[in-house]
């Protein structure tokens, strides 16, 4: 049984379409900043650093070397992840596992993107293979919008279902300082908005961001010393299913998801989750 671990500060910058204002460097230095003053704590206070982000989206690796300045991590141990759209989740597991571990006590996390630098669909169609998979997940917009199609076949869902979401989370945008979209919309705005991929429309989807978002992970000891309510970590569980889209025989689920939240409920004792838990996220 590892160390309980919490999250203890948070800092994020504003997220806007393009930050021409800074370079990627200076942009996560913003959220490590905030960070730091929400814990009260300097950059010496910090053990090591774990920063991440989809590299293959701006064609700029080895983030943990050129971000020194930045992310803080001079002379501490920098370790990069990355492993696509899921790179957040990755992150924050493998901080509360280093942290659990008594690898370090206090520990800084990083996600960020500058998708204003980077071409998103072309990364997506070179990452797939140009034989079987290229024709059809061609970038983020067409594969979401055959998954899409698949559940809609499977439920029953209609477009009107999806526009609800659509409209839910806007306005819960509007409510976050830091949000990039800040729009209220009705249900036949979002359904009236220009077809992307059938039956995707703008307004179904997210926008490019450029963005930054830091957290300090903290043990038991520390942690309580730091704020007088840690965020404790309980249990995580994760899961990548399939090497290639290829590999993918459910288009109208995602089996990664249900079989990794399924392992976090019997961690946890859940046995019905919309009736025990108050607020489920869920990357969209």
């Amino acid at each position: 049984m590892g160390r309980r671990t919490a999250i203890v500060a948070t800092g994020q910058t504003h997220h806007r379409s393009i930050r021409k204002d800074v370079n990627g460097q200076e942009l996560i230095n913003e959220a490590v900043v905030r960070c730091l003053e929400d814990a009260e704590l300097t950059i010496e206070d910090i053990d090591g650093v774990v920063i991440g982000n989809m590299d293959h989206f701006e064609g700029v690796n080895y983030v943990d070397c050129w971000s020194i300045d930045g992310s803080g991590g001079y002379m501490k141990p920098t370790i990069k992840l990355t492993t696509g759209g899921t790179t957040g989740s990755t992150l924050t597991i493998a901080g509360y596992h280093m942290v659990a571990s008594g690898m370090f006590d206090r520990l800084l996390i990083i996600g960020w993107e500058k998708n204003s630098e980077s071409d998103t669909t072309g990364a997506i169609i070179t990452g797939t293979d140009p034989i079987v998979e290229r024709p059809i997940v061609a970038g983020a917009i067409a594969g979401l919008a055959s998954e899409a199609q698949a559940y809609m076949h499977k439920y029953g869902a209609q477009p009107r279902d999806a526009a609800r979401v659509s409209v839910r989370d806007h306005k819960h945008g509007c409510n976050n300082p830091y949000a990039h979209l800040k729009i209220e919309l009705t249900i036949e705005e979002v359904l009236n908005s220009p077809v992307l991929a059938d039956p995707l429309r703008l307004h179904d989807m997210c926008p490019r961001t450029d963005g930054a978002c830091a957290v300090i992970f903290a043990c038991e000891g520390i942690a309580e010393k730091i704020t007088p309510a840690p965020a404790w970590i309980h249990a995580t569980a994760n899961r990548h299913m399939y090497s290639d889209y290829s590999d993918v025989v459910q288009m109208d689920s995602l089996l990664s998801m249900v079989e990794a939240s399924q392992e976090l409920w019997a961690k946890l004792g859940v046995k019905e989750p919309r009736k025990e838990l108050d607020v489920i996220e869920l990357y969209q």
